[in-house]
C-alpha cells in the first residue's frame, strides 16, 4: 500500500467544488473505480491504495484540478472506465502525467486514457495521422475535434471530409438524391460531432461556404488539397489503389488523419482493405504516426467492449 500527500495548487474554491462534487461525490466515483481512498481537508489531499492505483489517482485528480475542466459524472465515469482498461493492460501511465486537451467553441475535448492521450499528441506531431481500432474508442470524434480546433485557431482555412462509399455490401448509386443527398448518411457520425463541437447552426453555414466540404473517396482523385484539416473515415473500405490516391492528395499546410477498423471490412471478396495494406508500408515512414486502439479503449457502453471482445475471441478460436 501507498500514502500519498499533496497540496492542490494555486488554492482556488470554485476549482476545489468542481473537482470534488456535490458532498463529494466525484472523490467517492475515483475511490469505487480505483480502489483507493480519499481524504481531503481543504486543498490538502491524501491518497491511500496500491501503489499503481494511488497514482494514478494523483495524477487524475491533478490534471482535473489544473486544467478546470467541468464534467458530469457520466464523463467522469468515463475516463475512470478507460483508466481501469488500461490498468488492466498494465501499460505506463506517464502520458497521463500532463493531460492534452481538445478545446473548441461549444466543447472541450478530454482523452480518456493513455492510449487516445497519446493520438492526440500524435495528430499535433504528424502530417498523417492513422487511427486503428474497433467503434467506441473515439478515434473519429477526436479527429473532428481536432480538425475542428486547427480551424478556430486559424491553423487550416477548410476542413475536408472524406470517405468511401462502400457499406455492407451496398453502393452509392442506389441511394435516392443528388451527390450530397447520397454522401450524407455515410458521414452521418463525423456530421454528429461537428454539430456538438461547432453547434449545427455554425456547420451549416460553414458547409455551404465550402469552408466544410464533405466529398466521397472517388471524386478526389486529380486535386491537391493545401491549406486543410483532411480526415478520412472508414478508411478499411478503400482498396490498395484508393488509399495511395488519397495519400498523394496532401498539399501544404495540410494535415490528415485516416481512421477505420480493419475487422469490419466491407469490400468485395478479392478485394485488400488498403488501410490494411498501408500498415505494412508506411509503418516506419517519419511524419506519419500509427495508434491501435483494441477493445480495452472502448468509451461506450460497457456492452460494446464485451461484444467486441467476445467478436475477437470468437475469430481468433475459429481462425476467422
Amino acid at each position: 500500500m501507498k500514502t500519498i500527500t499533496f497540496q492542490l495548487q494555486p488554492e482556488d474554491n470554485n476549482r476545489l467544488n468542481n473537482l470534488c462534487g456535490q458532498l463529494d461525490e466525484n472523490l467517492h466515483q475515483i475511490e469505487r473505480h480505483l480502489a483507493v481512498e480519499i481524504n481531503h481537508r481543504s486543498h490538502t489531499f491524501k491518497i491511500i491504495g496500491p501503489e499503481k492505483a494511488a497514482t494514478i489517482a494523483h495524477n487524475l485528480l491533478n490534471n482535473l484540478y489544473a486544467n478546470q475542466i467541468p464534467h458530469s459524472p457520466k464523463e467522469l465515469d468515463l475516463m475512470l472506465q478507460s483508466l481501469v482498461n488500461q490498468t488492466k493492460r498494465d501499460q505506463p501511465d506517464d502520458a497521463l502525467e500532463q493531460l492534452l486537451v481538445v478545446k473548441t467553441s461549444k466543447a472541450t475535448l478530454k482523452p480518456r486514457g493513455a492510449n487516445q492521450q497519446l493520438y492526440i499528441k500524435r495528430i499535433n506531431e504528424h502530417d498523417i495521422s492513422f487511427g486503428i481500432g474497433p467503434a467506441g474508442t473515439g478515434k473519429t470524434y477526436i479527429a473532428v475535434a481536432c480538425a475542428v480546433a486547427a480551424l478556430e485557431s486559424e491553423l487550416v482555412s477548410r476542413i475536408v471530409l472524406v470517405r468511401p462509399a462502400v457499406e455492407a455490401g451496398e453502393n452509392l448509386g442506389f441511394l435516392p438524391g443528388d451527390l450530397s443527398q447520397k454522401v450524407d448518411p455515410y458521414l452521418r457520425p463525423m456530421y454528429d460531432a461537428l454539430y456538438e463541437l461547432m453547434g449545427a447552426e455554425k456547420v451549416i453555414k460553414l458547409i455551404e461556404k465550402n469552408v466544410i466540404e464533405v466529398a466521397p473517396l472517388a471524386y478526389m482523385r486529380g486535386r491537391t488539397l493545401n491549406d486543410a484539416f483532411i480526415i478520412l473515415d472508414e478508411s478499411q473500405n478503400t482498396t490498395k489503389e484508393q488509399m495511395k490516391m488519397f495519400l498523394t492528395r496532401i498539399g501544404f499546410n495540410s494535415s490528415a488523419i485516416i481512421t477505420g477498423d480493419i475487422t469490419q471490412i466491407d469490400l468485395p471478396k478479392g478485394k485488400m482493405s488498403g488501410l490494411r495494406h498501408v500498415i505494412d508500408i508506411l509503418a516506419e515512414t517519419p511524419g506519419i504516426s500509427f495508434t491501435f486502439f483494441d477493445s480495452h479503449d472502448v468509451v461506450r457502453h460497457p456492452l460494446v467492449q464485451a461484444v467486441v471482445e467476445a467478436y475477437q475471441e470468437y475469430e481468433a478460436l475459429h481462425g476467422v
